[in-house]
């Protein structure tokens, strides 16, 4: 049997997360209103009407088109791309074609195995959204809701090879667009929404099969189970002397299968021409350069520098520079720290992203502030409280938002590591258990493990842990 590799572009819809519209003052995010409540004459296309350019919606594409490297042009314009579906109410939507707002850019994707990969970008350009068909109850209805709010198009060249890949370039476009503050990236809201154009190949050919595209796929996981599906039904359609047609096809999220939609259009079925309603879009020189030194230190530029001048390993890295406020709190608490980088990360990664994720917010609003943090890992490094003590410390921070030094000094949480009054408890403990003391020293060296739990249950979890089996192994062995 031939051996085939895949082909694979995808087209993402990104929601800019912008007060109103792109075109209109109504609400852009929707969500959770009511069908057809947040509408206008201009979103909802009633005739008459002027669309007026929402100048943030330009500002936070211009920074995604900075981001990926792409040149910012400072002359664009607005084209009527023409369809007709039930959820288009002009029956046109307002998009970019030849001359959009950015051309070219790319996005380098680190892989598992150190590799990287990098994807370019074919189309970068701005547009409106359309509305939303719905069924519920049996019914079947339109939300023009969703109509007007503002998109960026990405379109990539065709430089996927695998359904992991395309599942990578969404895990770092997300993590991307998140880190920027221009769109919350939420697929299951609709906010990052990804068609994938998948054909197959002989391998080392370059000439493609016919190509598929696949919509309506509403996660990450779901895009790689989709594309994994088209992939092995190409190749067997292929090997058992079929034909690959070219149709755009529907994921079918609750039974995980494709099915056909319909034949895929082409460019010249929509009938670009451009926009009448809408002057050129003209960007300044001064305004483009503000756009550019506005731009924050990327995620993976910040992840090789946290490997670099902190000597982070690669996975510790990655999981610091998830996101950006994430990120910034580990600087800020190193700064008060000042101590091994990779102890603050372990603290970071074991403990406040439990707090982060228990209780569903980012690093920026905790209670714990880095300095909090910086501060409870100095007092387990000096030895004034262990571990453990540290570990509850954070919580009780995080509650009260008290200094953690201050709930030390008033709940007497300092750790017991003096010599004399270890051993008093020890030496209490020995003699109120004298059947386990000769069970120990008869061979079941097993029972170390509960003498050490109760001198820390008698000390409330307070005893130096080193010095506390020091001390308990001398006593047992009547070395005390």
């Amino acid at each position: 049997m031939s051996e085939y590799e895949a082909v694979i572009g995808l087209e993402t819809h990104i929601q800019l997360n912008t007060t109103t519209k792109i075109f209109c003052g109504c609400k852009a995010d929707s969500w959770e209103e009511p069908p057809n409540s947040n509408i206008c004459p201009v979103c909802a296309g009633l005739p008459g009407v002027l669309p007026v350019l929402n100048e943030q919606a330009v500002r936070k594409g211009a920074l995604l088109g900075a981001a990926m490297q792409a040149e910012i042009r400072l002359r664009s314009f607005f084209d009527r791309k023409n369809y007709f579906y039930p959820d288009l109410p002009k029956g046109y939507q307002i998009s970019q074609f030849d001359q959009a707002l950015a051309s070219g850019g790319y996005l380098d994707l680190p892989m598992p195995d150190g590799a990287s990969r990098r994807v370019n970008i074919t189309k970068l350009h701005l547009e409106e959204d359309a509305g939303k068909t719905k069924y519920e109850g049996g019914l079947r209805y339109v939300d023009f809701n969703r109509c007007g709010v503002p998109l960026v198009e990405m379109v990539t060249e065709p430089d996927l090879r695998s359904a992991d890949e395309a599942a990578q370039y969404l895990i770092r476009l997300r993590q991307l667009l998140r880190w920027l503050g221009i769109s919350e990236a939420d697929m299951e809201k609709g906010h990052l929404r990804c068609d994938a154009n998948v054909s197959i190949r002989p391998v080392g050919s370059r000439d493609l099969f016919t190509k598929t595209e696949i919509k309506n796929v509403n996660s990450i996981e779901a895009v790689r189970a989709a594309i994994n599906m088209e992939i092995q039904r190409q190749i067997a359609l292929v090997e058992g002397g079929g034909r690959v047609e070219a149709w755009t096809l529907d994921w079918d999220d609750a039974h995980n299968r494709l099915k056909k939609m319909r034949s895929k259009e082409t460019e010249a079925d929509y009938r670009y021409f451009k926009e009448p309603d809408l002057l050129p879009l003209v960007l300044s020189e001064d305004w483009r350069a503000e756009v550019l030194e506005s731009l924050p230190e990327l995620p993976l530029e910040r992840r090789t520098r946290f490997m670099i001048k902190y000597g982070l390993p690669e996975y510790d890295a990655d999981i610091l520079t998830g996101d950006r406020p994430l990120s910034n709190y580990f600087e800020a608490a190193l700064e008060v720290y000042g101590g091994d980088p990779k102890v603050l990360s372990n603290w970071i990664m074991n403990d406040v992203l439990r707090m982060l994720n228990e209780l569903g917010i980012s690093a920026d609003k905790l209670s714990l502030k880095p300095g909090h943090l910086a501060g409870v890992i100095k007092m387990v490094d000096k030895g004034a409280i262990n571990a453990p003590t540290g570990k509850s410390l954070l919580v009780k921070v995080q509650e009260s938002g008290k200094p953690p030094e201050d709930i030390v000094a008033a709940e007497g949480l300092a750790q017991v590591s003096d010599d004399s009054a270890l051993i008093q408890v020890i030496d209490e403990l020995l003699a109120a258990n004298p059947d386990e003391v000769a069970s120990y020293r008869g061979g079941k060296e097993g029972l170390f493990g509960w003498f050490m739990g109760q001198v820390m249950r008698e000390t409330r979890g307070q005893a130096d842990p080193g010095r506390t089996r020091e001390l308990l192994m001398n006593a047992l062995k009547g070395e005390g």
